[in-house]
C-alpha cells in the first residue's frame, strides 16, 4: 500500500509540474533547468499522464512570443529546393522556396491567414 501512496504522491507532482510549465511560459528545457528537473524525465511523465493525447494544452500552440520549431520534412537533397515548408493553422502547407523576397512572403500570408494569426 505504500508503494501505492508513492505512486500517487508522484502523480500528482508531475501533474502539478507539467501546469507550472505551461503557466510558466518558459521553454520546457529552461523550466527544468530553473526547477532541476531532468529533462527526460518531465516528458517522459508528460507522455505517462496524458496516455494517448499527445501534448497538454498550451505546449503545443505557438504564440507570438515563442521561438519557432522545425521538423525534417524530407532527407531527398533535391528536395532542398523548396527552402521551407509553413503548416498553416487549418493544416494547409504553404511551401516557400529559396530567396523568396519579404514583401512578397507578407503578402502571401496576410492573404492565406486572417489577420491577428
Amino acid at each position: 500500500m505504500e508503494a501505492k501512496q508513492q505512486d500517487v504522491e508522484k502523480k500528482r507532482f508531475w501533474q502539478q509540474t507539467i501546469r507550472d510549465a505551461i503557466r510558466s511560459k518558459l521553454s520546457i528545457r529552461e523550466f527544468c533547468r530553473q526547477r532541476r528537473l531532468k529533462e527526460s524525465q518531465f516528458y517522459w511523465w508528460q507522455r505517462k499522464l496524458n496516455g494517448n493525447r499527445r501534448r497538454p494544452r498550451g505546449l503545443h500552440r505557438p504564440s507570438m512570443n515563442t521561438n519557432a520549431s522545425f521538423a525534417l520534412v524530407s532527407n531527398d537533397p533535391s528536395a532542398g529546393e523548396a527552402g521551407i515548408e509553413l503548416i498553416l493553422q487549418d493544416g494547409r502547407r504553404l511551401r516557400i522556396n529559396k530567396g523568396v523576397d519579404e514583401q512578397t512572403l507578407r503578402a502571401v500570408l496576410a492573404a492565406v491567414e486572417p489577420a491577428g494569426c
